[in-house]
């Protein structure tokens, strides 16, 4: 039984458009694109001529393929719609009236392809004057690092890996300037891959600290929030204990005047202010 496979594509909706900065990216990815819709050959090839088939008599016959040229008018649309809608707007303006895939690939090659010596030394600058930041993920640099020296390889300038690992090396962000330190005291010359790979060993290390350092910091947050609740708790408890016992005394003290029995003379403990006796009061002198 014959089964279709579903060719997976690339996303292309966040594809960046050709700005004639870009071109070498721009077109190696829609080339792959071509290849994997077996349209390709659209870019490479004109299209199918006729054939002049030789006849029993005198006169050539001239046999039309119609069905190539279909397949081929259809695989041309397709090829020239992805090259336009993906173009900023200056550059679309600048090749719509072509109908031909192939002159728009061609003319795009000549326009931004050629390999001059303003392209090297901007590809070289552009090298040159990288340099990391601490507030970007290491390893997203590096690639950009990478990528930099790639293009520099690609415009036929060879440089060994023990360069491009001292190059970079020399690139690092101020917090990993310790850590710079320590790799130029090593003896053996590290290639650009031995560097990253100690590179992201290096951050993995760092980024577990810094968990690690976080994770502390929040227990002793919690810690502190406690205790001051604790606190809280107990002068809260403190002050309902005093305020329960000033109450316990008033009460106790009106219990004991309301229980005096009626009639009873208090006994003063100094001279009646009258008589001069003791054992009265004033207004208890008769």
């Amino acid at each position: 039984m014959a089964t279709t496979l579903k060719k997976t594509l690339p996303d292309l909706s966040k594809f960046e458009p050709l700005d004639g900065n870009n071109y070498k990216r721009w077109f190696q990815k829609l080339l792959v694109f071509f290849e994997q819709l077996e349209v390709d050959y659209i870019l490479f090839n004109d299209p199918p001529a006729d054939i002049v088939a030789n006849s029993s008599n005198t006169a050539n016959t001239v046999v039309v393929d119609n069905a190539a040229k279909k397949k081929f008018e259809k695989d041309n649309k397709t090829v020239r719609g992805h090259l336009l809608n993906h173009m900023t707007n200056p550059l679309f303006d600048l090749f719509i009236n072509f109908k031909s895939a192939k002159i728009i690939w061609d003319s795009l090659e000549k326009k931004y392809g050629v390999d001059d010596a303003g392209k090297k030394k901007y590809v070289v600058r552009k090298w040159i004057k990288f340099q990391m930041v601490d507030d970007k993920p290491i390893m997203e640099q590096v690639h950009e690092y990478e990528n930099l020296a790639v293009d520099v390889l690609n415009e036929v300038m060879e440089m060994c890996e023990v360069l491009q690992a001292n190059v970079l090396l020399e690139r690092f962000p101020p917090s990993w300037s310790d850590y710079r330190n320590q790799l130029k005291h090593k003896k053996k010359n590290l290639t650009l891959q031995e560097l990253i790979s100690h590179m992201r060993t290096e951050e993995a290390n760092r980024l577990k600290d810094e968990e690690s350092e976080r994770l502390k910091d929040k227990m002793k947050s919690l810690s502190l929030n406690s205790s001051k609740a604790n606190l809280v708790e107990s002068s809260s408890t403190f002050v309902k204990d005093m305020f329960k016992g000033k109450q316990k005394k008033r009460h106790v003290k009106k219990q004991n005047y309301f229980n005096k029995p009626e009639g009873h003379i208090q006994k003063s403990k100094g001279p009646c202010y009258v008589c001069g006796k003791i054992g009265h009061k004033a207004f208890q002198c008769n």
